[in-house]
């Protein structure tokens, strides 16, 4: 048997049974098994790769065939390329180490199997994503981890905010999808396949295709670009479709992890950078991605630095390093944001996963204006967060630094407005990053303890299984960067390394930005911890003070640019009212009177006058039937 069909299946078998036979073998069986298949996966994931980086290794395997209707022929394959290879390690380890840290977070939920079930499920989904050799199957991976997102975030069904949570990601995912949909629905109809390479190969003999489009015409190639990232926007929370991804935070800390830090939400940029044939051809679309991109990262670390939630906060970074990789691709730097991508798996989860060993402890407090002052109650974990803010801040020699330094040089190297734009953009953001990073971590674990609910001496350190996870995921923050810098994004042995699952139709430049693009991110990462100690614990009182002189700016930030309120009002209560008239008028007063109750009252009303002959005299009867018969004998006659 292929490698491939245990990587991608054991996920899915793992979860069928924790699903449907836990009751058989029992919880804690059930945790073992889907643990340990998704574990397999990964050590099988590892070993894909490293035959793909040592003797080129690519292979498209065909599983069975799906679809065969008309001129739409659609195989499931599985295929295994550079790029593919790269999400399946990603994906595999830290759904591994996700399952793993379940099993010591979840150990007082009465549903575990069905808990592990949806992150096994979800896994698999991805794998089918990452795989996939066809825009269909890519699409059937997409929305199944977007139902099994919504399965997660809503897992606790009974906390009304984590329903809406769930229906607010399902919903605003679905807008994007739509685009996205049609998208697809647009390529096959230009090039009546659905096969990523029978696609690709087409793209450079239809640059000059227009399609008619509101009464304009439209190139073709543009029109898919812009559709396609459409629903990358949804998937990995862009600036207009965001607004699902910090209410995400009530699901359970492990699903924040595994949605957040290297599956659901990476999707998108790995969508784009998949069809870097297209997107190579676009150069309105690749401006429209920068654009997009600078503006979330920006904006989300805005709204990070004022947020109390220590969930949301991380999530918001994560909106914001999303941003990084949707600029570095926008600049054409396909393989850096594929390189950002990785690193940035290793130091969220980590952050994510050490967050819920902070809540654990707080017995389920998320607000860090109460907690403070527990860094030696909680040192393992006090320790990985540091290593974890580090890396996210760009801190010297950490994963994050080569990554997101390497997306602001090439930002700035492309040479253009928007590139020097970006980059420029990019500098602030690292900065902003670093100070509402060390703002969380200073405020968590510094300070006085501020919590009246539970008594310091209480404070526990997480189970070693808790534990162990972030300590791999901290090594990976610490050397993912500096090992797998040169093979990513090296302007030697990147080609040699993603081959033709990156297209670049014109190469990365080669040239060195100046020494102040160089060093200006990291002295102002450095820079931010002294700074940042000084206002969070030193002397609070001049942010108290800031805030009070600017309190509109704080309450604009604070409702994060009042971008639910705007939706809320614009779609929400206008739909809503419409379907209120609808209902009250329309249907009530119109058609309920006049269709199903207007001929109920009708038949009712016709049914008690017809009850009024039914007198029981014999002679009213023969008179009916007398003048019936004479009718009817009238009739006859005449006619």
């Amino acid at each position: 048997m292929e490698l491939e069909y245990l990587i991608i299946f054991l996920p899915l078998i793992a979860s069928i049974i924790s699903g449907f036979f836990s009751k058989i073998i029992g919880e804690r069986n059930s945790e073992i098994i889907t643990s340990l298949f998704v574990s397999i996966s990964t050590i099988l994931s590892f070993i894909i790769f490293y035959k793909v980086i040592i003797d080129g290794y690519t292979n498209n395997i065909f599983v069975l065939t799906w679809i065969n209707s008309g001129s739409l022929n659609v195989n499931w394959s599985i295929y295994i390329d550079p790029l593919s290879s790269l999400m399946l390690v990603v994906v595999s380890l830290v759904s591994a180490l996700v399952h793993i840290y379940s099993i010591g977070y979840m150990s007082h939920d009465s549903h575990k199997p069905r808990f592990m079930a949806y992150l096994s499920l979800f896994t698999f989904s991805m794998f089918t994503l990452v795989t996939s050799d066809n825009f269909l199957q890519l699409f059937f991976g997409w929305e199944g981890v977007g139902l099994c997102s919504y399965f997660l975030i809503g897992f606790w069904f009974k906390k009304e905010s984590a329903n809406a949570a769930a229906i607010k990601a399902f919903v605003v995912n679905r807008v994007g999808d739509f685009g996205f949909a049609i998208g697809i629905f647009l390529i096959f109809y230009l090039y009546g396949t659905l096969n990523y390479n029978e696609v690709f190969n087409q793209i450079p003999l239809t640059l000059d295709r227009e399609l008619l489009l509101f009464g304009a015409n439209v190139n073709a190639i543009n029109l898919i670009c812009i559709l396609l990232f459409i629903g990358a926007m949804g998937k990995s929370a862009q600036i207009f479709l965001h607004t699902w991804l910090p209410d995400a935070m009530e699901g359970p800390t492990p699903v924040s992890a595994l949605i957040h830090a290297a599956t659901m939400v990476t999707a998108g940029v790995f969508l784009v950078v998949r069809c870097s044939p297209i997107y190579e051809y676009s150069e309105l679309a690749l401006n429209l991605i920068t654009i997009v991109g600078m503006s979330t990262a920006f904006f989300a670390a805005t709204v990070a630095l004022v947020q109390n939630d220590i969930k949301k906060i991380i999530a918001y970074s994560t909106c914001s390093q999303l941003g990084y990789m949707f600029f570095a691709v926008g600049v054409g730097a396909y393989n850096v944001a594929m390189f950002h991508l990785f690193t940035h798996a290793f130091f969220k989860a980590l952050l994510f996963l050490g967050a819920g060993s902070v809540i654990h402890s707080f017995k389920d407090e998320q607000d860090i204006n109460f907690m403070g002052g527990v860094w030696k109650k909680l040192p393992y974990t006090w320790v990985l967060m540091i290593i974890g803010t580090l890396a996210l801040t760009g801190f010297p020699f950490l994963s994050g630094y080569y990554s997101k330094d390497a997306i602001i040089e090439f930002a700035y190297l492309r040479g253009n407005t928007t590139g020097y734009f970006a980059a420029g953009i990019g500098i602030f953001t690292a900065f902003l990053t670093a100070i509402y990073s060390w703002r969380l971590l200073f405020k968590t674990f510094h300070g006085t303890y501020n919590n009246k609910k539970l008594k310091i001496e209480s404070m526990h350190e997480s189970p070693m299984i808790m534990i162990v996870p972030l300590i791999i995921l901290a090594i990976g923050a610490v050397f993912s960067g500096i090992l797998f810098k040169d093979l990513l994004i090296s302007q030697t042995s990147s080609v040699d390394f993603w081959k033709s699952s990156i297209k670049f139709l014109v190469p990365l430049s080669s040239a060195h930005p100046p020494m102040w693009v160089l060093f200006l991110t990291p002295v102002l990462v450095i820079s931010s911890i002294p700074i940042g100690y000084y206002l969070f614990i030193k002397n609070k009182t001049i942010l108290e003070d800031v805030v009070k002189g600017n309190l509109p700016f704080y309450n604009f930030l604070k409702n994060k640019w009042y971008f639910d309120e705007l939706y809320d009002f614009i779609f929400v209560k206008t739909f809503k009212n419409l379907g209120l008239f609808f209902w009250k008028k329309i249907d009530v007063r119109f058609i309920d009177r006049f269709g199903p109750d207007g001929i109920s009252n009708l038949i009712k009303y016709l049914s008690n006058r017809a009850v009024k002959f039914q007198s029981g005299f014999i002679y009213q009867y023969a008179f009916v039937m007398l003048i019936g018969f004479s009718a009817l004998l009238t009739f006859l006659i005449l006619k």
